[in-house]
């Protein structure tokens, strides 16, 4: 049987010295090599470097060094540069409320100095030459090079051995100060960065020139992203406002925000930034997750780098030493910002723009085929409308008949005269006739194609499943299930918004037992609740009852449904939950309302779909995320033949 310690005797209450107080606050800031070089590239952004140059020895174990071109450090300023708490970022409270600087706690220099043999060479502008200050010694002497700072780090932790006992392999540290400068790099592209280990060239990336910050914030994510995340990302940009100050003082959300298909199984390509400070923050990844939701398949997680611009005043970035987690004054606002920028971006049908750049250039396969041999004519027709039969069934009573009337034609965008007559197929699929089949001496207008129909005119259907088209960039197959399942899911949301949410009365209340938090929750957000088709008040001190719900999902659990609100709400915004409960029936709905495999479709059938798939949001995507087309290029098809080889 184990004794019960005694307790240790009591020791009187004493000041620690400064060098221990300096080795505390060293553990919060550095933890490994990385906290190194992230510390002192914000010191050399802050001097207005453009070009920073960082070099290591081990893993920066043995050697940290950070090369900027600012402004320098002046000499009599050197000396109180190793100081606790001495910094030229903030001088009052009033700078601490609204830090617009990398840095502003000083106590990085300090901390690190504490903890390795640090020591610092600087020439300011107007100086005759540059100063080297010993961080251990505080010896200053003059020493040759132009203006700007160089830190040197060595021996990280020597005077701390039992934590440099934990550090990893020196693969393993160099790889997280690779990922610290990438992070940084990100924010600035108007800075170049290079990163030399043991002597030789890791990583570079050059200062991208041009008055356009959109072009080279792309320049600068296709350098350290790779290419692939442009082309599979598309634009964001986004601004609320302040209804009484304008859009200033709002927030912006800009960037980009990889399409559904470029989903990765780890979350290592998610990069958010606020007013340049890269962050980890719940809200802002709770956020952009939310946004995936109706078009990301399984567990797949999005990438995307996301640039928050806020009032410095609203958004506290005094939270944790190392500076990477922040909070919002509205972090609701914040959070709604972030996934209308992130929807907004994906709901575009990627069809268009690919089909756009796709006019521009066409790659002819080698060989002596014409242009008009690779392409055939595309038929000129008015868009015909698909009426749903009324035999099929949806689950609780639903006729897919009722659907009919979200399956309207649309103006074509460009009209011809043209006789039609209605025509029907065994399938019960009713379509409005359309032209007939191109002729032999019609010719494909490629700029008229990529303008009007991006997904090209059906050429044929395979298996009873698939759709095959031509487009100008050359072969589409399309999922025609998995496209008009997302057809019919868009027309029914839309059709759900215009309305407000219809609430349904409970015969008899649902009664649980709530903890403090969510009986404050409801009490505080009874209007909210209501909007939502809610109706949730205290039935105890410790119980709520729901006495009301959406009337959509009157059959589903209520104080379920409730818990999940009262949670969301109290962090976020509850009507996620409420739209991501009324949009799991209206998937159901939609998915026994779609046309089945193995129905055979017309052409003018085929072509409605292509055409509705085009003007309908987050067509790139069925309800359960899965892709609902794909495009096969002249060059894809000239490789499989070994054309022009």
């Amino acid at each position: 049987m184990n004794a019960v310690p005694s307790p240790a005797p009591r020791r009187p209450i004493r000041e620690l010295p400064d060098e221990l107080v300096s080795q505390i606050a060293a553990g919060e800031v550095v933890e490994r090599p990385a906290s190194v070089v992230r510390e002192l590239v914000d010191n050399a952004l802050d001097a207005g470097a453009s070009q920073i140059t960082v070099r290591l020895l081990a893993g920066g174990v043995r050697l940290i060094s950070v090369e900027d071109n600012g402004w320098g450090i002046p000499r009599d300023e050197l000396p109180v540069a190793f100081k606790r708490h001495a910094t030229s970022k903030i001088r009052d409270l009033q700078e601490l409320e609204s830090v617009g600087t990398m840095g502003f706690r000083g106590e990085a220099l300090a901390a690190i100095n504490s903890i390795a043999d640090c020591a610092i060479s600087s020439r300011a502008e107007g100086q005759n030459n540059a100063w080297l200050l010993d961080g251990r010694s505080g010896e200053l002497k003059p020493v040759a090079r132009s203006t700007g700072t160089t830190v040197e780090v060595k021996e990280l932790f020597f005077s701390t051995p039992a934590r440099r006992k934990f550090l990893k392999t020196d693969a393993t540290e160099l790889a997280h100060c690779i990922e610290s400068v990438r992070r940084h790099a990100l924010a600035r592209p108007d800075v170049g960065f290079a990163i030399w280990h043991e002597g030789k060239l890791v990583e570079q990336w050059r200062a991208c020139s041009g008055s356009d910050t959109m072009t080279a914030l792309d320049q600068r994510l296709a350098d350290v992203l790779g290419a692939d995340f442009i082309e599979q990302s598309v634009a964001v940009d986004f601004t609320t406002s302040v209804a009484h100050l304008g859009p200033s003082h709002g927030v912006r959300v800009w960037g980009r925000a990889g399409v559904p298909d470029a989903a990765r199984s780890r979350a290592d390509h998610q990069f958010c930034y606020v007013n340049g400070r890269f962050v980890r923050d719940k809200v802002l990844t709770h956020a952009a997750r939310s946004a995936y939701e109706d078009v990301l398949h399984g567990h797949k997680q999005p990438v995307y780098a996301l640039y928050v611009e806020i009032d410095p005043t609203r958004v506290d970035v005094n939270v944790h030493p190392t500076k990477i987690e922040v909070r919002f004054r509205d972090s609701r606002e914040v959070h709604q910002a972030v996934r209308h920028a992130v929807e907004n971006a994906l709901a575009a049908p990627r069809a268009l723009a690919a089909a756009h750049a796709a006019a521009q250039v066409v790659t002819p396969a080698a060989g002596d085929f014409s242009e008009e041999k690779q392409a055939p004519a595309l038929a000129k027709w008015s868009q015909p409308a698909i009426n749903f039969g009324a035999t099929s069934q949806l689950q609780g009573g639903h006729r897919v008949s009722d659907l009919a009337a979200l399956w309207q034609p649309t103006p074509a965008a460009t009209t011809h005269t043209a006789s039609t007559t209605d025509r029907s197929d065994s399938s019960g699929l009713g379509v409005a006739a359309a032209p007939g089949l191109p002729q032999a001496g019609d010719t494909f207008n490629r700029e008229e194609a990529a303008s009007t129909w991006p997904l090209g005119r059906a050429l044929a259907q395979l298996q009873g499943i698939y759709i095959l088209a031509e487009n100008a960039q050359g072969l589409v197959v399309v999922d025609m299930h998995a496209a008009h399942e997302r057809i019919v899911y868009e027309r029914l949301k839309n059709q759900l918004d215009v309305k407000d949410i219809a609430s349904q009365p409970l015969l008899i209340p649902a009664t649980f037992a709530a903890t403090p938090q969510e009986v404050a929750t409801a009490e505080a957000h009874a209007t909210t609740l209501h909007t939502l088709g809610l109706e949730i008040t205290p039935f105890s001190p410790k119980t709520l009852a729901v006495r009301a719900v959406p009337a959509t999902l009157v059959q589903g659990d209520a104080v379920e449904l409730a818990r999940s609100v009262l949670a969301e709400l109290s962090a976020h915004d509850a009507s996620s939950v409420i739209e991501r409960a009324r949009n799991e029936l209206l998937a159901t709905m939609a998915c026994h309302g779609a046309v089945r495999a193995n129905r055979r479709l017309t052409f003018d059938e085929m072509n409605a779909l292509l055409r509705q798939m085009e003007q309908t949001e987050r067509s790139d995507q069925c309800n359960h995320g899965r892709p609902t087309w794909r495009q096969v290029t002249i060059r894809d098809l000239d490789g499989l033949f070994l054309r022009g080889r």
